[in-house]
């Protein structure tokens, strides 16, 4: 098939369940629903917003969403558990029937840092087992507490007790697994008590789960070509491998090659969305921020060459050399992204400070629509992260939203 840029943006867009924003209902059946979409949620610490990434994500798709709806399927207290953390490109969270095509994961992380780390610490690491098997879950300050904290390089080469880093390994090769969280506080549990019997106890190749792992990688991204960066296929398999599945899942069927005007190469949809490509009728003017880690900007280059975009979170840059904010989230409106803006939750207050607005350079805010779209994406967001008001910054963009935004 072959499509044009306005045509291929329209059907990302769609794709990614923006299309529009917000219209899924507030259920745990519909987080169920975007998570299956994507195959996984990107995990992210921070929470300067008011939410986390994933939360993000799904406040971008359901209405009214509550973080609650997340957390019953993540860590339920008298259900079964439906989502589950795992590293998976980055920590990420995963429907549970993803379950056996993980495994590969596990099995990998035992044969490199995370196995031998193991076996170097295999005492400390069985008396750890022990604890959780006899005592049940536990967080990592409680091993600190009777291990002591010696202090080690972790994985990323981050400072950590010794403790820390050989949990994070049982947990890399899927011995253990978060029970819940408190706070940012992991608290781990032994796998076995995690998941069913059964999903436990199925297995599958080597080879079917690099296909199965790479066609989530095209079911997250959507139009991702032949090569990618190389966070966006990290630890599926070789580039050999890599091509030689990705030929499997189109001869037969699963995937079907794409070429757009403007992008190099070609592209790949999922056999069951090749409809929306037909798709004619243009998408309404609503807006939607964008989480950083959002599926929708996973390929960076993919944005830049698409939509003209050109996004960089800027967490990890200094602030000399910034150019948008901290925590800036890109701003979807209609089939454009059309800026950037940064809130961040002042919770004791409680209010949401829109430190700044970036608008792209060639995009007209008078544009019909745009400012009160943009109220009440910002409104619903205030109300997701429990603002009882909301600030607007000092900037030009900032102040001349302000002056139109209806009270």
């Amino acid at each position: 098939m072959e499509v044009s840029a306005a045509e291929a943006r329209r059907f990302f867009i769609r794709r990614h369940l923006l299309a529009p924003p917000r219209a899924l209902p507030a259920t745990t059946a519909s987080v169920l629903a975007v998570a299956e979409r994507f195959g996984s949620l990107q995990f992210d610490p921070l929470e300067v917003t008011g939410a986390r990434n994933h939360e993000l994500v799904l406040f971008a798709r359901i209405a009214n969403f509550r973080r609650e709806l997340c957390n019953d399927l993540l860590y339920p207290k008298h259900s079964k558990r439906r989502l589950f953390e795992a590293y998976n490109k980055s920590l990420n969270l995963l429907p549970v029937g993803e379950l056996p095509w993980h495994r590969f994961a596990w099995k990998r992380a035992q044969g490199r840092h995370a196995g031998r780390l193991l076996i170097e610490h295999s005492k400390l690491a069985k008396r750890m087992l022990s604890r959780l098997r006899d005592e049940g879950p536990l967080a990592p300050s409680d091993f600190d507490a009777t291990e002591g904290k010696e202090s080690v390089k972790g994985h990323w080469g981050v400072p950590t007790s010794l403790t820390r880093h050989v949990l994070d390994a049982l947990f890399m090769t899927g011995r253990v697994g978060i029970a819940r969280r408190e706070g940012t506080r992991r608290i781990y549990d032994l796998t076995a008590r995690l998941f069913d019997r059964e999903l436990l106890a199925r297995r599958v190749s080597a080879s079917e789960s690099i296909r199965h792992r790479l066609l989530s990688r095209h079911r997250a991204v959507g139009l991702m070509g032949r090569t990618a960066a190389p966070e966006l296929v990290y630890g599926i398999a070789t580039a050999s491998e890599r091509n030689k599945h990705l030929k499997a899942l189109v001869d037969g069927g699963a995937l079907h090659e794409v070429s757009v005007e403007g992008l190099r190469g070609p592209r790949y949809v999922l056999a069951e969305e090749r409809s929306l490509l037909l798709a004619r009728d243009d998408i309404a003017p609503h807006v939607s921020f964008i989480a950083p880690l959002d599926p929708f900007v996973w390929d960076r280059e993919l944005v830049r060459d698409l939509f003209g975009f050109d996004y960089k979170w800027e967490v990890y840059t200094p602030a000399a050399k910034r150019a948008h904010g901290y925590y800036a989230l890109p701003i979807l409106f209609g089939e454009r992204l059309v800026g950037r803006i940064e809130p961040r939750l002042q919770r004791q207050t409680p209010q949401l400070d829109v430190l700044g607005i970036w608008l792209e350079r060639g995009f007209d805010p008078e544009t019909d629509g745009f400012v009160s779209a943009f109220g009440e994406t910002l409104r619903a967001f205030a109300t997701f992260v429990g603002a009882e008001r909301v600030k607007l910054g000092r900037g030009k963009t900032c102040r001349w939203i302000a002056v139109r935004l209806p009270s």
